[in-house]
């Protein structure tokens, strides 16, 4: 076995085609992506893993299927989704599902580039992540997302940091480290929680998931989870590291960013559908969230 990710030596950015129509871009030992579009069912891509790596992959159209060669189990991507998984060693083959078109972006990190960002605090998603590739066992499906405007942004600049004269490598991680922060911030961890307060927990969050437009109030969501609302806010903080107003404002500006891929909807259309009165606090409120306006996306 050999490592995937040393693949630099004296140069930094380097650009390597695997196909007439895939490409490699090693961005630093530890950070590598591919994209482009495979079209035939046979391996694209082999590992002999040496590395422990987290893995976001980005399917636009087609169905890309990552199997595990020590278990035989398959994972797939599917065409509008981005799927974020771990690897802890193993030796895994990547495919297009079918004689169809598939475009992709798949960006591998290495733990030890991760490394760098631990908190100490293993409900924070880099640490749980790290922790994840070192005592996990197989190649792992972390959470499945349906690809939305602000990941469609970031990659697209990713994609175009060649075109930069300096810096392009230290621009490229910049760019990678936002894309990680913004995948990472959809995941759920609920480590570390009694059974009782998860089942509470989620049962609020499925409440929340069905209208978050018009969400019930803090006390007409306590009633319908047979509880009060000191406990309910306590446990939903516990499980999902912030309070329930904040949790109902992240999933407006999730379905926010995928609204914004639709170029029929105005920015002032897309607040008042995700439950926002004024265009201008949306924008605002996007803005600090994800670090980009709503019209940059437009």
């Amino acid at each position: 076995m050999e490592s995937f990710f040393f693949n630099i030596t004296q140069t930094r950015y380097k650009v390597t085609a695997l196909t007439p129509s895939l490409q490699r871009i090693d961005i630093s030992n530890g950070v590598v992506f591919i994209e482009g579009q495979v079209r035939r069912k046979i391996p694209f891509l082999e590992l002999n893993n040496l590395d422990r790596m987290v893995m976001i992959v980005m399917v636009q159209q087609g169905e890309l299927q990552l199997e595990d060669m020590p278990s035989g189990e398959i994972k797939k991507v599917e065409a509008g989704q981005i799927g974020v998984f771990t690897s802890s060693q193993q030796d895994m083959v990547l495919r297009a599902a079918a004689s169809q078109q598939c475009d992709l972006f798949l960006l591998f990190v290495a733990d030890f580039f991760l490394k760098r960002y631990l908190s100490g605090n293993r409900e924070e998603p880099i640490d749980y992540l790290y922790e994840k590739m070192q005592y996990g066992g197989m190649l792992e499906e972390i959470g499945i997302f349906p690809i939305d405007a602000v990941a469609l942004y970031l990659v697209d600049k990713l994609l175009h940091v060649s075109q930069k004269v300096q810096m392009k490598s230290l621009y490229a991680e910049h760019l990678v480290t936002e894309f990680m922060l913004q995948r990472f911030s959809l995941l759920d961890i609920t480590e570390d929680v009694e059974t009782d307060e998860l089942a509470l927990a989620k049962k609020a969050r499925a409440i929340l998931l069905q209208d978050f437009v018009h969400p019930p109030t803090l006390q007409e969501l306590a009633h319908r989870c047979a509880t009060n609302t000191s406990k309910l806010k306590k446990v939903f903080k516990k499980v999902y590291k912030m309070t329930i107003h904040t949790y109902v404002e992240k999933l407006r500006l999730e379905e926010a960013s995928l609204l914004l891929k639709e170029e029929s909807m105005t920015i002032g259309e897309i607040a008042s559908r995700v439950g926002y009165r004024h265009q201008g606090y949306f924008s605002r409120r996007f803005f600090e969230t994800y670090g980009v306006y709503p019209k940059t996306l437009k």
